[in-house]
């Protein structure tokens, strides 16, 4: 890790919540040009709802539940998901045995862990996220609502 590594990463991480914003923006209005698809998935127009003010309303009222939550964490309770390993001290000579990492990178560390071969690792790890991108082409059915996927009804 140099400086340029962390300046790399420090601008990776102030530009990816304005792209984010972005892909945001872009979606709701696409979604609102063209709409949403009804549960059988056949395009028509027969029992559509309006965008505004049911959505809008919708969207206002859970972001307003969450900035509530987020504020009452930050200002009240500003330590209240922290690890307790995050207090101790640190020591620049000493790796402490309790390394672990995030919960977001344990199952890429288990792979790690269970593949002798560095190599072998890195392109298991990168083979389980490209095969998320072979799972739209699995399988094409004729009708794709969940109407016609029970399991998915009684779960949804």
């Amino acid at each position: 890790m140099d400086n340029a590594t962390l300046n790399r990463f420090y601008t990776l991480h102030f530009i990816l919540p304005f792209i984010t914003a972005a892909v945001i923006v872009l979606h709701v209005a696409l979604l609102h040009q063209y709409g949403s698809t009804n549960p059988l998935g056949i395009c028509s127009n027969i029992d559509t709802v309006p965008f505004y003010p049911y959505y809008v309303l919708k969207d206002l009222f859970g972001l307003s539940v969450f900035l509530f939550v987020f504020g009452i964490l930050v200002f009240y309770y500003p330590r209240a998901l922290g690890h307790p390993d995050n207090y101790i001290a640190a020591n620049a000579l000493v790796t402490p045995a309790h390394i672990v990492p995030e919960w977001y990178f344990l199952v890429f560390y288990a792979i790690l862990r269970a593949i002798p071969n560095k190599l072998g690792g890195v392109l298991a790890m990168v083979a389980s996220i490209g095969i998320l991108f072979l799972v739209p082409f699995l399988s094409k059915p004729k009708f794709t609502g969940p109407v016609f996927k029970p399991l998915h009804c009684v779960f949804f």
